[in-house]
């Protein structure tokens, strides 16, 4: 079969690989019919070192080829949407709804033996806890916000989560990625009246304020962190969701966030410490975030999808097939596209 492989930073290709094959009982094997490239995938692409042959691709909507003889829940045929950690659904963390510290878990499209979801078919490690179905045909109209299901929605959701968002609550979205975004997306939906999305491009600024952002920043470092306590009156915003993960993004995040506020990190982290411990400290601020469990989200965040309340698929402003998967790297790289959306 054919997938998308990443030969070494800023060189992926599509190449034959094996065929995706049932390797354990509860093994699934899903066609893919959607996938898409993803920020995260931008940092090894730019910088990565070991990885040469690495599968890439952690976000998916297929259709059950086969399953493992231990698979009760799913089933052939089914439309299914595939988070972007695997998950045994059965530990003490996947019943907490922190799938992605399973016991038994782990992350698609990093190397070893689990592949990538960029491809034309994929092996899912614990098809009934990971894999989703999706009570829609694999062709139906709703499929891009449906695929941000798998990550991007379900991580923006738990940037505000963390951040503790409230009804009538002062926000920050750090980053006007598609995470970021889709953080609006979440923060409006909890109620927050002031959302301040802090970017730098025109049409995802734009995009911002109509998914619910109120107000835009794209100033960085101290003048962003002075415009943003401009409009909050000199307090700062109560919620920062950091959808980034560089070292001034959590600067900025620490320099806004009022006393008594939460930071809700979601990008994954490229710096080696948080920084402004002493003000963190004697001004109560909490800080939470992680790899965000975007299989406990689905539930909540499926039905205002499927009935057109949230619309996180306007992310996408681009799509491929299999074979335009570099020139999307290069053009997310360029940000001359947002987020692409593959059809293998």
């Amino acid at each position: 079969m054919r997938a998308t492989v990443m030969n070494k930073a800023g060189d992926v290709a599509i190449a034959h690989v094996p065929d995706a094959t049932i390797l354990h009982p509860t093994d699934a094997v899903i066609r893919v019919t959607r996938a898409c490239i993803c920020g995260s995938d931008l940092w090894p692409y730019n910088d990565g070192p070991n990885v040469a042959g690495q599968q890439m691709g952690h976000e998916a909507i297929g259709v059950v080829e086969a399953v493992g003889s231990a698979v009760e829940k799913i089933k052939v045929g089914q439309v299914v949407v595939m988070p972007f950690a695997f998950s045994d659904g059965t530990c003490l963390f996947c019943e907490d709804g922190l799938h992605t510290a399973c016991n038994h878990g782990g992350f698609f499209g990093v190397g070893g033996e689990i592949g990538g979801a960029q491809a034309e078919a994929l092996r899912v490690p614990f098809a009934d806890g990971t894999l989703y179905p999706l009570p829609v045909g694999e062709d139906d109209a709703l499929m891009p916000s449906l695929l941000t299901l798998s990550d991007v929605m379900g991580t923006g959701h738990h940037a505000a989560i963390t951040s503790r968002v409230r009804q009538g609550g002062v926000v920050a979205v750090v980053g006007d990625g598609a995470v970021g975004l889709c953080g609006v997306i979440a923060a409006k939906r909890l109620g927050a009246e002031q959302i301040i999305i802090m970017g730098r491009h025109q049409a995802r600024l734009d995009l911002a304020r109509a998914f619910g952002a109120t107000d835009v920043v794209s100033a960085r470092g101290e003048e962003a962190i002075e415009q943003v306590r401009s409009l909050t009156q000199g307090l700062g915003v109560q919620s920062v969701l950091e959808c980034v993960g560089h070292a001034q993004a959590i600067e900025t995040s620490m320099g806004i966030v009022r006393k008594g506020g939460a930071v809700g990190r979601v990008g994954v982290p490229h710096y080696p410490a948080i920084p402004a411990a002493q003000p963190m400290f004697f001004g109560n601020v909490t800080v939470a975030g992680g790899p965000a469990p975007v299989r406990a989200y689905i539930d909540e965040l499926l039905p205002e999808v499927m009935d057109g309340k949230i619309e996180p698929g306007r992310v996408f402003d681009r799509t491929v097939t299999l074979d335009g998967v570099p020139d999307g790297y290069r053009a997310m790289n360029e940000r001359s596209a947002l987020k692409v959306l593959i059809r293998p």
